[in-house]
């Protein structure tokens, strides 16, 4: 894990997410990786929309010194976690947008071989998380990146809620129990175990 460059990359309106990439980013400094970034996607919803909302816009400005992710961290990191909430069982249109700016990496092959990993969140257990990992991982195909999904890797995820494709939770600070901290912990280090692998040629334990 020495050898990887870990970016840990939210998009976050209220905090859940921006914590689950706290966790992230500290579990990704104890294990060792050779560095690691944590960046927020751009907020582009309407003033407007965030004002009418107290947690979006008290969120906003406690996370403003954050870094925006930008195309130059993608093609430096080696290894990438993601996390968002749902929107409607799909990606938000944040993300969405950023995606779309990565069409001249992909098109030279600079995001093949990236080791991905999701986390997400919604308003309730059953509120789309599955159907947003899974619409943030056929991005990544695309890309030619590896996914290193959690699965069933360890006991920690069924106390956490049991995704075998990310880490992911109802929206809100007390549905964050030390379980949630500890399954982001393994989802992180599987990450750059991975990475490592790859990095250095080695597929083998």
């Amino acid at each position: 894990m020495k050898n990887v460059k870990l970016a840990v990359i939210y998009y976050s309106s209220t905090g859940t997410n921006y914590q689950l990439a706290q966790w992230a980013e500290q579990a990704g400094k104890d294990a060792g990786a050779a560095e690691v970034k944590l960046l927020k996607i751009a907020e582009t919803a309407p003033k407007e929309a965030i004002a009418e909302n107290k947690d979006w816009k008290a969120h906003l400005e406690a996370t403003k010194d954050v870094p925006e992710v930008s195309l130059k961290d993608l093609e430096w990191a080696d290894a990438v976690i993601f996390s968002a909430p749902t929107r409607y069982g799909n990606l938000p249109s944040q993300v969405a947008a950023f995606f779309d700016t990565t069409g001249g990496l992909w098109f030279t092959g600079k995001l093949a071989n990236k080791v991905v990993s999701g986390m997400t969140s919604a308003q309730n257990l059953h509120g789309g998380q599955e159907t947003t990992l899974l619409s943030l991982y056929k991005t990544m195909h695309h890309w030619g990146a590896i996914v290193a999904a959690p699965g069933y890797t360890d006991e920690v995820l069924f106390a956490a809620g049991g995704n075998p494709y990310g880490v992911s939770v109802a929206a809100g600070k007390e549905n964050l129990p030390d379980k949630v901290r500890k399954a982001v912990v393994h989802q992180t280090e599987r990450t750059l175990q991975l990475a490592g692998w790859i990095k250095s040629g080695n597929t083998q334990k």
